[in-house]
């Protein structure tokens, strides 16, 4: 349908930097329909994370099930996004997550957010769900829901390129696979044929409303407050990111190049987290990919790093081609499920990416089940007559391809560790590698006290890319305990804040652009003069609504063990490697969850107290 209106007068005043609108979208009737958005939740949320967080904490009631039809898939930009500054391009996706019942989100890369903001819009909420597979066209205030069934079924790699086809290439597309389709509940939503909204399982809600693809396309124009100003500041940003001696080495290898660093560091998982190095490290190196499988360098929208890698690989006599591999797809794949090749660790990066699986979870639970098999506590009768031995391409899309159609085994192994070592037993929730039912990412962290405790606390489950603390355990050394905390926090504050202004935090991270630039450019984009500390008060405050809808899921249940790392962690020492023996004490991770919450304004038990949500406006 044409939902193409003037802008009422209030839109006009919210315009700056934003598209001003949200749609949304119920697919179970086809009703179509925007809204302004609020001042509001534009100055207390800035937008994507901060957007959805809100919405789906007034949205969605407690204890509905994330692949029922009361479930809401949020898709939401932020103000930064498609501007001319380094990464514009970080687009949200958020939903009660199936992997943790709780709050989940994903951001991913790419051109989706330019494009969805260049139609007109801010946010997609997405409601209902459809009887029949179908697909959401965007073309401008041309919003339509269409029928899927010729890409139903199909990988994520070969949905896109047709449905590009059939619309023009022009179109940016956001597409799940037989995983998502299938429910796996760490199933991927893919975008720009190998960027991914991977962790918390939104590509199986996706899945659950019979929704296939997004697809947008968008001419409209985007109108900065002071163009002349974010110019300006924009090309400073570009060139400090240009002249930064380490641009070279991002363009070269992306974030493969951390590998080699991350083994010597002793942080490399291995072998589902036995130990924290793998031999066969240099061999899937960032310079090994440069030399065997990369064709081309690729880059997000605005981005002067081009971190992405398109690379090639054969195997049985065929050319596949994937974006990648990623270092958390190194780690999980490479170094957890110990594929030491670097063409076979491609090879299964494009076996996940084509069926829609996300290379961490899907890592993870490849190497839980293969330690499992290792222990003897699964046979060749649970397997298929497979032998899911560590290092073995074959067992590894084995296991995949069971995961995808739910057959057997992998129909246990399509929940995620968590439930999988409950169902299994006997032992196996010993090293189900997860908190709070998302599987750990890409770093071992029994010598990493920080790194842990920000897995442990992380709001959607143990992911990286909220705190990635380890640097600062090297630095303030990776036996000390006390004030750690401190630079968690931190961290939890900036790094999430890149999610809701919507670009990415790699420049910051990794090429030193100062963090100065962020409340500049937003200034200049939206006509407001936030500073710094308004902003991380901002995050600071969605951290603490995330908080929240966790413990409202979980009212009765709820208390300070759903921060507890896996038992493997302070139960046995890495075995091999530079960090070999290395364990943290039970009471120290005591210590660490006590002066976490004390620093955060939270009870002993974890919840914010009265005092700190007044202090925060919640």
């Amino acid at each position: 349908m044409d939902i193409g209106t003037p802008p009422s007068n209030r839109e006009e005043l919210i315009m700056f930097g934003y598209a001003g609108k949200t749609l949304r979208v119920d697919i179970s009737d086809g009703k179509v329909s925007t809204e302004p958005l609020s001042d509001r939740l534009i100055r207390d949320y800035i937008g994507g994370r901060g957007f959805a967080a809100r919405i789906l904490y007034d949205e969605l009631k407690p204890g509905i099930s994330p692949l029922g039809p009361d479930n809401k898939i949020v898709v939401a930009s932020g103000p930064l996004a498609g501007l001319f500054l380094p990464a514009g391009g970080k687009l949200t996706f958020a939903s009660k997550s199936p992997a943790t019942n709780s709050y989940g989100d994903s951001n991913v890369g790419g051109h989706l957010a330019a494009e969805i903001k260049y139609a007109g819009y801010d946010v997609i909420i997405i409601e209902g769900v459809s009887s029949k597979p179908v697909y959401l066209y965007i073309n401008n205030d041309k919003v339509e829901i269409r029928n899927a069934h010729k890409y139903w079924g199909k990988g994520t790699i070969t949905s896109e390129d047709i449905i590009k086809n059939d619309l023009g290439r022009e179109f940016e597309i956001a597409v799940i696979g037989p995983a998502g389709e299938n429910k796996v509940k760490f199933a991927c939503i893919s975008h720009d044929f190998g960027r991914q909204a991977g962790r918390t399982g939104i590509g199986a809600v996706m899945g659950s409303k019979n929704l296939k693809a997004i697809a947008v396309k968008g001419s409209k124009s985007l109108k900065p407050a002071d163009p002349d100003k974010l110019l300006s500041i924009g090309k400073k940003a570009f060139a400090d990111c240009i002249k930064h001696p380490a641009w070279k080495i991002w363009l070269e290898q992306g974030t493969a190049g951390v590998t080699v660093w991350s083994n010597e560091q002793g942080s490399f998982p291995t072998r589902n987290f036995q130990s924290g190095y793998f031999e066969d490290y240099k061999k899937i190196s960032g310079e090994v990919m440069v030399k065997e499988t990369i064709v081309n360098n690729k880059a997000c929208f605005g981005c002067p790093m081009a971190c992405g890698k398109y690379a090639r690989t054969n195997k049985n006599g065929k050319d596949y081609y994937v974006e990648g591999p990623e270092y958390e797809t190194s780690a999980m794949i490479g170094g957890d499920c110990a594929i030491g090749n670097i063409r076979d660790l491609t090879y299964a990066n494009y076996i996940c990416d084509e069926l829609g699986i996300d290379t961490i979870s899907g890592g993870s639970v490849a190497a839980f089940a293969m330690e499992c098999y290792e222990k003897g506590i699964l046979t060749k009768q649970d397997t298929g007559g497979v032998e899911l031995k560590f290092g073995d391409i074959k067992a590894f899309e084995h296991i995949m391809n069971l995961i995808c159609r739910r057959e057997g085994l992998g129909n246990i192994l399509a929940e995620g560790v968590k439930t999988a070592s409950e169902k299994i037993g006997k032992g196996s929730e010993k090293f189900a590698m997860q908190v709070k039912g998302l599987e750990i990412s890409g770093y071992e962290s029994r010598k990493a006290p920080a790194m842990l405790l920000s897995y442990m606390t992380c709001d959607i489950g143990a992911h990286h890319n909220r705190a990635w603390a380890i640097i600062h355990d090297i630095q303030a050394g990776r036996d000390v305990i006390a004030g750690k905390s401190k630079k968690v926090i931190e961290l939890q504050h900036i790094r999430p804040l890149f999610d809701m202004l919507g670009c990415c935090r790699l420049q910051w991270v990794e090429l030193e652009l100062s963090l100065d630039y962020y409340p500049q450019l937003m200034n200049a984009a939206i006509g407001k003069n936030y500073t710094m500390d308004e902003l991380l008060k901002a995050s600071e405050r969605v951290w603490n609504l995330t908080r929240l809808f966790l413990i409202r899921e979980y009212e009765k249940t709820f208390g300070r063990h759903f921060d507890y790392p896996p038992t493997r962690v302070y139960e046995n020492g890495v075995i091999s490697g530079p960090t070999a023996g290395s364990k943290i004490k039970k009471e120290d991770i005591e210590r660490l969850l006590d002066e976490y919450y004390q620093r955060r304004g939270w009870d002993k038990n974890g919840r914010p107290t009265p005092e700190k949500l007044k202090e925060l406006g919640l």
